[in-house]
């Protein structure tokens, strides 16, 4: 039976903490800088098409459309700041997916990224897994542009 990309039940079926285990030896192993260096660059290619045009190219929340949005778009770069010294990975996670709408937004304005994410790679069971993967990459992105 297949779940819902966006029920909780579809954490536990899917695997999701295995495949997060995997990513983050790879990511943080020392060894493994090819790995960072490549999920950093594909989660960079992915804030550049879907973020920068309202973030800002720095993540600065100063885009081209931020001028004509009702709600300005976050300043990205100041999530660990905003957050007691500590980035919010899930949270930020959760909100790209659609899983966790922005309070004080009233009405979602923000694109839900994990949906078209998973229209663009077709809907089958199988693109979850590759939605995951680019959602993660855009989150490992942002923690990386984080200033102290």
């Amino acid at each position: 039976m297949r779940v819902s990309f966006y029920s909780h039940a579809w954490i536990r079926t899917t695997g999701l903490a295995a495949r997060l285990v995997a990513v983050a030896l790879l990511v943080g192993a020392s060894t493994g800088l090819a790995q960072e260096d490549a999920v950093l660059t594909n989660g960079r290619e992915e804030y550049r098409i879907y973020c920068a045009s309202c973030h800002g190219e720095q993540g600065r929340g100063n885009g081209p459309m931020a001028d004509i949005l009702t709600v300005v778009p976050a300043d990205l770069t100041q999530l660990r700041r905003k957050n007691g010294g500590e980035f919010p990975f899930w949270r930020v996670y959760k909100i790209i997916d659609g899983r966790d709408i922005v309070r004080g937004h009233g009405a979602r304005n923000m694109p839900v990224w994990g949906a078209e994410f998973l229209r663009e790679e077709g809907g089958g069971y199988l693109d979850e897994d590759r939605v995951i993967g680019r959602i993660l990459a855009l989150v490992y992105y942002l923690q990386s542009i984080q200033e102290q």
